[in-house]
């Protein structure tokens, strides 16, 4: 009977080899995904509510996680950033700026600006072609006060629209209260009146945001509040365009309905609902551009005849 000691054959067995991580082969690990299991160095590794899963369990799961939306389908950020309104806040100051300076006169800047002259909305000069002035029209005040008081009320309303509805909804609405009002003044005023300034989309913003707080069961009383009061200043004062208005408030909050009362929030990363559903959304949208253009093309037409062109 021998001894075979520290040095026999069971002390001479070899090692078992060492895991290594599943994307780095030359890294030796004894780590490894509480999820699927495979083994991972301290690189491939983040840490979880229950052990610590690997960068490929973490991307996979992060495509199942739903975005927080808003009703109209929006994406929600913790930054309440709104440049699109700041832009056209820019852009109706800048336009106001080159008009005062044609014109030489900062409270007179609309006569002797020719700016001025050719964007301001005249319903014969829009039939007789020059239909840029339905939009172009939006961006141009009589005035300073006019300026300011429709630039306040964008600064107030649109920042918390567009946090709502998000980039392109906004800019949607926004130019399809635009030339709602623009559809409205052609139809119902003076053809031979001329009309400038934001308040048409100003009034469709107001709507939107009525729309809004009824999609979130909220009272919109208080904004119902605010546009009987500027009904009743449009009544008031016969210088300001009431049909401009009117037609903004009806185009904005026609807009907005389709936006957020159809289904077009997404079920999930891979639901076939999604498409369809902010389809839908859309084409409410297009519908109410294409209503609003054929009421201008009719109003062109009869404007026409009435010039016998």
């Amino acid at each position: 009977m021998t001894n075979p000691g520290w040095g026999g054959p069971y002390g001479d067995q070899p090692n078992p080899p060492q895991s290594v991580c599943v994307r780095h082969p030359d890294r030796p690990t004894g780590l490894a995904c509480s999820r699927c299991g495979r083994p991972a160095c301290p690189q491939c590794l983040q840490a979880a509510a229950v052990g610590q899963h690997c960068v490929d369990c973490v991307r996979e799961g992060n495509k199942n996680v739903r975005t927080a939306q808003t009703v109209a389908g929006a994406p929600v950020t913790r930054s309440a950033k709104t440049p699109l309104t700041y832009a056209l806040i820019a852009i109706n100051v800048v336009v106001f700026g080159i008009t005062a300076a044609q014109s030489g006169n900062v409270t007179s800047n609309f006569t002797g600006s020719a700016l001025a002259q050719a964007w301001s909305l005249n319903s014969l000069l829009v039939a007789n072609g020059d239909v840029f002035r339905l939009i172009g029209s939006g961006f141009v005040h009589i005035g300073p006060i006019h300026l300011l008081v429709n630039m306040f009320a964008l600064y107030l309303i649109g920042r918390d629209v567009e946090l709502v509805l998000g980039r392109s909804r906004y800019l949607a609405v926004y130019f399809l209260s635009l030339l709602g009002g623009s559809a409205s003044v052609m139809v119902f005023e003076n053809p031979l009146s001329l009309t400038a300034g934001a308040s048409g989309a100003v009034f469709g913003l107001l709507g939107a945001q009525a729309v809004i707080l009824l999609r979130l069961k909220r009272s919109p009383a208080p904004v119902l509040i605010v546009i009987a009061l500027n009904i009743f200043i449009s009544i008031s004062i016969p210088s300001i365009s009431l049909w401009g208005h009117m037609g903004g408030l009806v185009a904005g909050a026609a807009a907005t309905a389709g936006l957020v009362f159809l289904p077009n929030r997404r079920r999930g990363p891979e639901s076939p609902r999604t498409s369809a559903a902010v389809s839908m959304a859309w084409i409410s949208v297009i519908a109410v551009a294409l209503v609003t253009l054929g009421i201008i093309a009719v109003r062109m037409l009869d404007l026409r005849a009435q010039m016998g062109i």
